[in-house]
C-alpha cells in the first residue's frame, strides 16, 4: 500500500511528491497528460510574469535566459527536478475516482490504452488545478470546431477573421499575437475596459492598438451566439453581426467541482472556496488533501506557482506526522 497518491503532475503536485519522498514516504503522482500538461498546453511563446527563483520546488535553483523564463525554459526545469527526485509519475492515466476511508483509500484510473487499474493508499492528494476546465459562454454554436477555448500560437489563423472574446491577460496576448500574423482581429468585452491587472508590458501595447483601430473591440458587450461564417454580439449600440472564421473563448478556468463534489469536498457558499484546515490543507473528508490553486476554489486568481509550490511541505508534514502516529 502506497503511503499516498498525488492527482495531478504539475509543479505543485511534483512539490507535493518531492516533500513527500523527503520524508521517507511512498508516493506516486498521476496526470491524465502530460507532467505539468498546464504548462505544456499555454502558448508556445509564453512570458512567465515572474522571476524563475519564484517557480523552483524541492530547492533546484531554475535558470533562464532572461530576466523571466518563458514556457519552454519551465517545461525544461520541470522535467530535471522530476528525474532529480526520481518521482514516480503515471502520466496519461487518469484518476477516475477513489473511495474508502482514511487510512484505506481505493483509487481507480485509466490508462491511455483504456486499461482499467486500481491502488491503494492511506492518503489522498487533490492537486488537479483548473486550466482543464473552461468557463463556457453558453451560447448557441459554441461547440462548432472553430471555437477555440485554448491558444496555443498564431499562424494557422493568418488572413483570417478572428473575434477573441475577454479583456484580461490570455486575451490580450491571443489578440495581439493574431494581430501581428496577419489575423483581422476583433474583441468583446462585457466590462467597459479591459482589465487593469494585464501585465504591465502588454496592456498599453492592445490599448494603443484599439486606439489605432487595427484590433476592432466591443466593450459592454457579449457573443449571443456563433455560427460557421458569423458571430452575433449585442453591443450598447444594438445587434452586430461580425464574418467570422475562428473565436477564441478567452474567459478563464475553473476548478472541477463536480469531481471534488462526488468525493466528499465542498465549497462555502459564501466564501466560494472548499473547507478545509488551512494549517494542514487536510479537507472535511479525512485523508483527503486539497494542493494548489484547489485552496482557493473559485477564486482562482489567488494561487499561482508561486504560493501553491509550498502546499507540498505543508501537507507533506501533517502527513507524516499522522502515518507516524499510526
Amino acid at each position: 500500500m502506497l503511503d499516498a497518491v498525488v492527482v495531478g503532475a504539475g509543479p505543485t503536485g511534483l512539490a507535493c511528491g518531492i516533500e513527500l519522498k523527503r520524508r521517507g514516504l511512498s508516493c506516486v503522482n498521476f496526470d491524465k497528460g502530460c507532467l505539468t500538461n498546464s504548462l505544456y498546453h499555454y502558448p508556445t511563446n509564453m512570458m512567465f510574469f515572474t522571476t524563475p527563483e519564484l517557480l523552483e520546488i524541492g530547492d533546484i535553483p531554475m535558470t533562464s535566459v532572461g530576466e523571466k523564463p518563458v514556457r519552454g525554459e519551465a517545461l525544461k526545469y520541470y522535467r530535471r527536478v522530476a528525474d532529480h527526485y526520481g518521482i514516480d509519475i503515471h502520466q496519461y492515466e487518469r484518476v477516475i475516482g477513489f473511495e474508502g476511508s482514511d487510512g484505506q483509500f481505493a483509487i481507480h484510473t485509466e490508462d491511455r490504452q483504456g486499461r482499467k487499474l486500481s491502488y491503494q493508499a492511506r492518503k489522498v492528494i487533490l492537486a488537479t488545478g483548473y486550466y482543464d476546465r473552461p468557463n463556457y459562454l453558453n451560447v448557441p454554436g459554441e461547440d462548432l470546431p472553430k471555437v477555440i477555448h485554448y491558444y496555443k500560437e498564431a499562424h494557422p489563423y493568418y488572413a483570417h477573421d478572428v473575434l477573441v472574446v475577454g479583456g484580461k491577460n490570455s486575451a490580450a496576448i491571443a489578440a495581439l499575437e493574431l494581430f501581428w500574423t496577419g489575423a483581422r482581429v476583433t474583441m468583446v468585452h462585457r466590462h467597459p475596459a479591459l482589465h487593469n491587472n494585464i501585465k504591465y508590458w502588454i496592456k498599453p501595447n492592445i490599448e494603443n492598438r484599439i486606439k489605432a483601430g487595427e484590433v476592432q473591440a466591443y466593450f459592454d458587450s457579449s457573443v449571443v451566439s456563433i455560427e460557421p461564417d458569423a458571430v452575433n454580439l449585442m453591443t450598447p449600440q444594438g445587434p452586430v453581426r461580425l464574418k467570422n472564421d475562428f473565436v477564441f473563448a478567452m474567459t478563464g478556468y475553473r476548478p472541477d467541482t463536480e469531481f471534488l463534489a462526488r468525493h466528499g469536498i465542498h465549497f462555502d457558499e459564501t466564501s466560494q472556496r472548499p473547507r478545509l484546515n488551512p494549517d494542514t490543507l487536510e479537507s472535511e473528508r479525512p485523508g483527503v488533501y486539497l494542493a494548489g490553486v484547489l485552496v482557493a476554489g473559485m477564486h482562482t486568481n489567488e494561487i499561482f506557482i508561486e504560493n501553491g509550490r509550498f502546499h507540498g511541505r505543508q501537507i507533506a508534514d501533517d502527513v507524516a506526522l499522522k502515518l507516524d502516529r499510526v
